[in-house]
């Protein structure tokens, strides 16, 4: 069996589908323009003056928040959500195995389930969509992403443990237009993309959002036999309608997604083997939302909405002769008012409902999969007291009671002191709650040969506790900005996933001892010259959960991670340059077995590594082009399949992933802006 511990270095092939980009620059005209981020354009007497908004900007309020705008996402090919933070030094986003192609975001060093997916202040992706909920969303689609640390707001509920990532859509009431993008890259990958926007009348408008993306490549860059990514084909539609009256909102759409994942052994396999082991994920997903909002009074901002939203999630899935099938509808809805009875105090409160129901079936697994049903009702109250620009706290508490786990209390406090302009301080202390969906969370374990084996769960539960603090500091005319902040997360319960105690299996079980991660984090930016901005980050991770009695750090989790970022763009904007480097520290490995030769069948810890990405942007009156590349570097781990050879046996394990599956890419694109409709 090959080491896991060795890294190629070799850049891939990078030229097979970047013709396909190239292509799309032929026969352009080259009409100036400003960029998207130019916000503030007014003539006077032959003299313009331009505001540039940032790409990333703190959330004022008392929570530790930031804004992704549009300005930060086209600093990469951002093809969907969980591309879309590369240049981010506060998230992670990782590969869970090397077979189906899952992402997982990590925050504050724990996986993507604790942290709460919304999509413009309504939970979604839950439960069965998680795995591959990164993919789901287009990044042409975004207009922001704002992410808060630590426990968050209770007005959302109550599953925020270290964090929120709220995404706003496009809206319908923009310029009316159709805009299109357009991407192709070296790996094999196509994207189109696009959006546009009718007012049909001054208060109504509808707005349609379209992507397909198909990889067709079968890459096997270590020549494991294994396809590196699988073949991934989604069609993504989305349609959304706004009125806006005098005193009342509507906002509604609907939304499907299609989506085929074809992976596992290649057909250049060794012809000695009879059956390849195939891996193939369908999804179907069909979605509505809708808001009401009657505003009473403006003068205090008076308000009551009513918001909800429905999904049908169904999976059927194949790993080799195993088989999994899911089908999960979700159902929310919010009633919330607000108020402000002075300029420095605000009410808000609300009723929730929400429903969960989890079909789920097995084949050939070992073991049956039960059905999941949950209906929680909650309400909630929160205070926010504001004083000038000096002091901001709010305070919120919610009950909630589950059919499942009975009544629970969700306390939520933050504070933030700016003494100085230069300086402010934020402090913020939480609980968060979470149902546990193990079999369909974490359906890609599926792929491994180890027996699965899941103990019945309870409600998961932990402390989140945090303080940082912003620093404006004035160097030679401009803002240094510094960040500081340190978080500390503690379960009370935990679903352990466990692959030290007995190395035959992976076992899902409530938390039995300490479970608990600290996260240290230090970032600054500053304008060295105009037009050029740098920014470099450090992050440091201790991250510990007990594991058959012994406490460990967490497996398959960066010690630390360095970021620098450099972004210039030229005076009258037509060209932007954005190169990212990041450096991902070692970990620990799960507990390694002796192999019938008496070598290990891998090392207790795998080594740091470096990513380079870079790319350029030129543009032109109704369109820019772009060409870049990612992990330039060409760092791969060399292995990312334990036991590729014999994927039939209890050894074979895809999901021992900590570093990227795939060498150096190359892409290009365009987008394109055809105007009023």
């Amino acid at each position: 069996m090959k080491k896991l511990c060795h890294i190629s270095l070799r850049p891939g092939k990078m030229l097979r589908s970047l013709v396909l980009g190239l292509a799309m620059l032929v026969g352009l005209a080259a009409n100036a323009q400003t960029t998207p981020d130019t916000i503030k354009s007014q003539e006077l007497d032959e003299v313009t003056v331009t505001t540039r908004r940032p790409g990333m900007s703190r959330v004022a309020g008392a929570e530790n928040g930031m804004r992704i705008n549009r300005a930060e996402l086209f600093k990469a090919a951002c093809c969907n959500l969980g591309e879309s933070f590369t240049t981010n030094p506060s998230v992670d986003v990782n590969y869970s195995d090397a077979a189906t192609g899952a992402k997982q975001i990590r925050l504050l060093g724990l996986s993507g389930t604790y942290v709460q997916m919304l999509t413009e202040n309504l939970p979604n992706f839950r439960g069965a969509a998680s795995p591959y909920a990164l993919d789901y969303v287009p990044g042409p689609w975004m207009n922001s992403i704002q992410v808060s640390k630590g426990a968050s707001s209770v007005r959302n509920g109550y599953e925020s443990i270290t964090g929120q990532i709220d995404i706003e859509y496009l809206k319908p009431d923009n310029d009316p237009g159709l805009t299109i993008n357009l991407y192709g890259s070296s790996l094999g990958r196509f994207e189109a993309n696009a959006d546009g926007n009718l007012h049909l009348t001054e208060r109504l408008s509808t707005e349609l959002l379209a992507h397909y993306q198909d990889e067709w490549a079968h890459h096997d860059m270590n020549h494991d036999g294994f396809m590196d990514q699988p073949n991934v084909r989604q069609v993504n539609l989305q349609n959304r309608w706004k009125w806006r009256g005098d005193r009342y909102l509507f906002h509604a759409g609907m939304g499907l997604i299609n989506e085929k994942r074809d992976g596992g052994q290649t057909h250049h396999t060794a012809p000695e083997l009879h059956h390849l082991y195939g891996i193939n994920i369908e999804t179907e997903r069909y979605e509505g939302y809708m808001k009401h909002a009657f505003i009473l009074n403006p003068d205090h901002g008076t308000n009551i909405a009513l918001m909800g939203n429905l999904s049908s999630h169904s999976m059927d899935a194949a790993w080799g002769h195993k088989g999994y099938h899911v089908n999960q509808t979700n159902a929310y809805a919010q009633l919330l008012f607000e108020t402000n009875f002075t300029e420095r105090h605000n009410l808000s409160a609300g009723l929730s409902l929400a429903r969960d129901y989890l079909k789920q079936d097995l084949l050939n697994c070992g073991f049956d999969a039960a059905n999941e049903r949950e209906t929680t009702t909650g309400i909630y109250a929160q205070y926010t007291y504001t004083l000038t620009d000096k002091l901001v706290a709010m305070a919120g508490l919610r009950a909630d009671h589950s059919s499942l786990y009975g009544t629970f209390l969700t306390p939520r406090f933050h504070l933030k002191v700016t003494p100085h302009q230069v300086v402010s301080l934020r402090l913020s202390a939480g609980k968060g709650y979470r149902t546990v969906h193990a079999l369909a969370e974490n359906n890609y374990l599926l792929a491994s040969g180890r027996r699965l084996v899941i103990d019945e769960l309870g409600q998961e539960s932990a402390w989140n506790y945090g303080v940082s603090s912003a620093l404006q500091i004035p160097v030679g005319g401009k803002l240094l900005k510094i960040n500081l902040e340190y978080y500390h997360t503690r379960f009370g319960n935990q679903a352990v996933v466990d692959y030290d105690t007995d190395v035959t299996l992976i076992h899902i079980a409530d938390l039995d001892g300490k479970s608990y991660s600290n996260t240290f984090q230090i970032d600054a930016s500053y304008p060295i010259v105009s037009g050029l901005e740098l920014t470099a980050a450090y992050r440091w991770n201790d991250v510990k959960t007990t594991y058959g009695g012994r406490l460990l750090e967490k497996p398959l989790t960066n010690r630390y991670k360095g970021l620098l970022t450099a972004s210039y763009k030229t005076p009258l904007g037509l060209w932007q340059f954005d190169v990212t480097l990041q450096l991902n520290g070692g970990g620990r490995m799960p507990t390694p077995y002796t192999l019938p030769d008496g070598t290990q069948s891998w090392p207790s810890r795998f080594h740091a590594f470096e990513q380079l990405s870079a790319q350029v942007t030129r543009w032109f009156r109704h369109f820019s082009v772009y060409i870049g590349g990612e992990n330039l570097t060409g760092v791969r781990q060399q292995q990312t399949i334990i036991n590729a050879a014999d994927p039939w046996s209890e050894t074979f394990d895809p999901t021992m992933v900590w570093g990227p599956v795939h060498g150096a890419m190359a892409y290009a694109g365009i987008r394109i802006n055809i105007g009023r409709l």
